[in-house]
């Protein structure tokens, strides 16, 4: 038989929890905290009061964008340990030496510091500060930002910066290797799916494959069911928001997708392939997904209309149809209507994990 299913995977880089049991910021939580270093830092007023806070903040920047030890920054020769053609900087000891890039930019301001008048005198032991000192400093500005201890400890700014590379799609061996970590059990901490996972997962993959289809409706959900032969399979659906939805497809598109009950996925179905019928529950048709809507707005042509409805849940669904039957049907926006799809009209599209 024909193959009559398309399908997407989607690769999940950012769309995973992290371990309850590791301490990490959020994006904007780290940006936040970077933003009261450098105020910290630009406040100071002495000259050893601004060289100081300079130190501490250098400290802070390495940590942020390699995700070392504290011990092995605070251990750092600056004379030697940054590769100025490629923005690298060597950290650990001579049996697990690594190189770990820094961004551009971040890395121009450590240079610029160092070898600007406040490196001068203490080049190769700029880093080298009472780790104690640091913690302190780290809390300080953590409390300015109404985040504990545990979230801006060096610790958590290490599992920060590994979470935002899983998030950016680095593979999970480099981030071990960046990190200089020698088991991948370790890394896996950052990194976990499960079940419970499952509408996170889809939540933010949503976005992305909608932005990946030229079907007008998309729904994020998990299977509740699957009923298969030998060579079809209806696959039912539920949507995070209590929607159900059913969709046919081959046999063979189930086993590639590796669909099974409480797999996650994202069900698309194109606008002209969606109908749209006033009249309630007394209506009768084969098709077996029917979603209840009030419409929002009708844009008519002559030749074609497109009809958006707000569901329920506050999401949107549309339908193509005819201007003949736009022209016939005359809705007006806060109409209450209904939006019909056959089940072979629905394409699902797994989330690769």
């Amino acid at each position: 038989m024909k193959e009559t299913r398309t399908s997407d995977k989607v690769c999940p880089r950012e769309f995973f929890n992290v371990s309850e049991h590791v301490s990490y910021l959020e994006p904007h939580q780290m940006q936040e905290l970077d933003e009261a270093f450098g105020k910290w830092k630009d406040s100071a007023k002495r000259a050893d009061s601004v060289l100081g806070r300079a130190r501490m903040w250098l400290i802070f920047k390495l940590l942020r964008y390699t995700g070392a030890r504290l011990g092995e920054i605070l251990a750092l020769d600056d004379t030697t340990c940054f590769d100025q053609v490629d923005l690298l900087v060597r950290l650990g000891g001579e049996d697990r030496e690594r190189m770990v890039p820094i961004p551009e930019e971040a890395f121009s301001l450590i240079m610029k510091t160092l070898d600007g008048p406040l490196g001068a005198g203490l080049r190769g032991t700029f880093f080298q500060v009472d780790p104690g000192y640091f913690r302190r400093i780290c809390y300080a500005r953590g409390k300015e930002c109404g985040l504990s201890k545990d979230q801006v400890c060096p610790k958590a700014i290490r599992n920060t910066r590994a979470v935002e590379m899983l998030r950016n799609g680095v593979p999970i061996t480099i981030v071990r290797d960046v990190l200089g970590q020698s088991s991948l059990d370790l890394t896996a901490n950052f990194q976990q799916f499960s079940q419970g996972d499952m509408r996170s997962i889809v939540r933010t993959a949503h976005q992305s494959m909608r932005k990946r289809t030229s079907a007008r409706n998309s729904f994020v959900g998990h299977v509740t069911g699957v009923v298969a032969d030998d060579v079809m399979a209806e696959v039912m659906l539920e949507t995070r928001t209590g929607i159900r939805l059913s969709s046919v497809i081959t046999a063979n598109s189930l086993h590639k997708l590796r669909i099974k009950e409480g797999s996650p996925v994202i069900a698309t179905v194109k606008a002209p392939l969606v109908n749209v019928l006033v009249g309630g529950k007394g209506l009768t048709g084969s098709a077996r997904n029917r979603l209840s809507a009030s419409v929002l707005r009708v844009t008519e042509s002559p030749v074609i209309a497109e009809v958006l409805g707000r569901l329920p849940d506050g999401s949107e669904v549309c339908a193509l149809i005819s201007g003949q039957s736009a022209e016939e049907l005359a809705l007006q926006p806060g109409d209450e209507v209904e939006f019909w799809f056959k089940a072979m009209s629905v394409v699902l599209n797994t989330v690769q994990l």
